[in-house]
């Protein structure tokens, strides 16, 4: 049984066949696969290239990020371990190698990069790798003995490795020569790349002969090595589907019905595939290989470029759109490496309409970003962080204006008695929850852009809305979550509001059966202040929105308001006694603050 990997030109990857170490990738344990299955893991990746080996298998994107997958007990993916994997996993080793060809042996894997550089890695016990030893290498390691040498090509058969070095005309192999393989009669095993003798580098070479139209090209069976003299022809497939200059200059011109046709069957292939985005707008003269959690490698100038093209011709606008709103339930919530951030940076650019269907579409990736997990969204924050002022400000602005839009139009349904107003839906939370994180951001970057253009002025309506309908602490409880769409003036009035709701033990009850999270706070008495300055230090930021219930630790009854109390009563007068040396007493008899940070452990 063989194992068989077809990529469609949307970019998605199909497996089947045989899978005994998980070659397939599609988190089955099953040995066979008789159909077709999408590798789910790599959906969003722009793929380039998959090669397949004796049971492992590797792909890599458009940016040189490379992927592995299957059996490992050699250290052949390149993870520095030897676990198999049934799912792609990303190679972080290789991460700003600017891979641009890989290929397979048995248990071995070799990676080209564009400068002309290999590294291997996997089982070297017949020298396949090229370091002068058979010891199995866990992690990518560079041929030392090819550095200088700018090789073209990459060939690996079962227990041996071909690599063209064109500014020589030479083909080097190393490995098993058991089979003759290697072309000569040295010894079994050759541990670093040697020439091979034959009419590829003597003067019958067909480059001399004719440079324009013939080149070598080298490949490599189980155990047999093959050196092609061929026309210079391109061998490979058409890869994935990308945005092109060319394709964007047709869709703009004059047209008519058939051609309208072509250009919708363009559009959405690649404005329906994630990877196909992905591979879109990329940073010109290879920066976009340099993509890391910290650089996207997307040029949103491009982006930009694109849009204000198509802008000019509304159809095209928004059928590319309508295809946007139709991926975005599709977005996926566990990213595998850098290159799927990119979507989320690029889509916000491609809906800067003022209409219902930009603003939904907005609201749908908003509610796909807070699917992310906690560390693929810090990602995205950092992403968010590098990204050149104007474009930032941009990304700002956008989100104001939906949420605006979305708080207008809960102002409208409440007036009209066509909403409950306590109720907050969840794509007018989400969008909310994106300006609050990047008003986050960019208070972490030197407040780059005016804490103005986070503000959201209907809240001013809803304030005052809330009091004629005497439900200015249920509504307003919602809205605090997202403190940068108040002014300072508003933040003001929500403050004295949230404290007469909470002034009454009545009030605090009420709010908690609504739902309202409540903060438990134990403390005991003997180590009152030492307690306080723990829950503080471990709190995170959004506890400190929730309602305190305080609790003596061995005694007995509820807060409803007088354990609260107490505490902070205590507290203060614990806080405030020389034993504790929190405060400086002045001659004058003042007591204050100390110039310098405490460390905070008093009492």
């Amino acid at each position: 049984a063989v194992s068989f990997y077809s990529v469609r030109e949307g970019g998605q990857l199909f497996t089947w066949g045989q899978n005994t170490h998980g070659q397939l990738g599609v988190g089955s344990q099953s040995t066979l696969i008789p159909q077709p299955q999408l590798v789910e893991r790599l959906q969003g990746i722009s793929l380039a290239q998959i090669a397949a080996g004796g049971a492992h298998s590797a792909a890599v994107s458009l940016s040189g990020a490379v992927y592995s997958w299957g059996k490992n007990d050699f250290g052949q993916l390149g993870l520095r371990d030897t676990k198999d994997r049934d799912c792609p996993s990303y190679i972080g080793a290789l991460e700003h190698w600017k891979t641009v060809f890989i290929s397979c042996g048995a248990d071995h894997t070799a990676v080209l990069s564009k400068e002309g550089l290999v590294c291997t890695f996997g089982a070297g016990g017949a020298g396949q790798l090229g370091h002068n030893s058979t010891r199995n290498e866990l992690t990518p390691r560079v041929v030392a003995e090819l550095w200088g040498a700018r090789v073209s090509q990459v060939a690996c058969g079962r227990q041996h490795t071909l690599v063209y070095v064109p500014s020589l005309d030479k083909v080097y192999l190393f490995g098993s020569d058991e089979e003759g393989q290697l072309g000569h009669e040295r010894k079994p095993t050759q541990l670093i790349p040697l020439p091979i003798n034959s009419p590829v580098n003597t003067g019958e070479s067909c480059q001399e002969n004719n440079t324009s139209q013939e080149v070598i090209e080298i490949v490599a069976g189980g155990n047999q090595s093959i050196v092609l003299c061929k026309k210079n022809e391109n061998s490979y497939l058409n890869g994935i589907a990308t945005l092109k200059d060319e394709d964007v200059d047709t869709w703009i011109s004059n047209f008519g019905l058939q051609r309208w046709e072509s250009i919708k069957k363009n559009i959405r292939l690649i404005f329906s595939s994630e990877a196909c985005i992905n591979g879109s707008f990329l940073e010109k003269r290879d920066k976009h290989f340099k993509t890391s959690k910290d650089f996207s490698g997307v040029d949103l100038s491009e982006v930009q470029r694109f849009y204000d093209k198509i802008s000019k011709k509304p159809k095209v606008l928004q059928e590319v759109q309508k295809e946007i709103e139709r991926l975005l339930p599709s977005l996926s919530s566990s990213p595998i490496s850098p290159e799927n951030f990119r979507v989320y940076l690029v889509l916000p650019f491609l809906l800067q309409g003022e209409d219902d269907s930009s603003y939904h579409s907005l609201q749908l990736l908003a509610k796909a970003i807070m699917k992310l997990q906690p560390k693929d969204l810090q990602t995205l924050e950092c992403l968010w962080s590098n990204l050149e002022t104007s474009f930032f400000k941009e990304l700002v602005i956008l989100y104001q204006r939906v949420s605006q839009k979305n708080l207008s139009q809960f102002i409208v349904e409440v007036r009209s008695c066509q909403r409950n107003p306590l109720n907050l839906y969840p794509h007018e939370t989400a969008t909310l929850q994106i300006l609050q994180i990047l008003y986050q951001v960019n208070s972490r970057t030197g407040c780059r852009v005016q804490e103005n253009n986070f503000y959201v002025p209907q809240v001013k309506l809803i304030i005052r809305l809330c009091w004629v309908i005497h439900t200015e602490e249920m509504a307003l409880w919602k809205l605090t979550k997202y403190p940068c769409i108040f002014d300072m003036q508003d933040k003001i009035i929500v403050h004295y509001t949230e404290r007469n709701a909470l002034s009454s033990p009545f009030s605090t009850i009420h709010l908690l059966s609504m739902g309202h999270e409540q903060w438990v706070f134990p403390v005991r008495r003997q180590c009152l202040l030492q307690d306080i300055w723990t829950h503080l230090n471990d709190a995170p930021t959004q506890q400190f929105r929730r309602i305190l219930t305080v609790s003596f630790v061995g005694e007995m009854g509820q807060d409803e308001g007088g354990p609260s109390q107490e505490l902070f009563s205590v507290a203060a007068r614990t806080l405030c006694q020389p034993s504790t040396g929190a405060f400086r007493r002045l001659a004058s008899g003042l007591v204050w603050f100390h110039s310098q940070e405490s460390s905070g452990n008093f009492g």
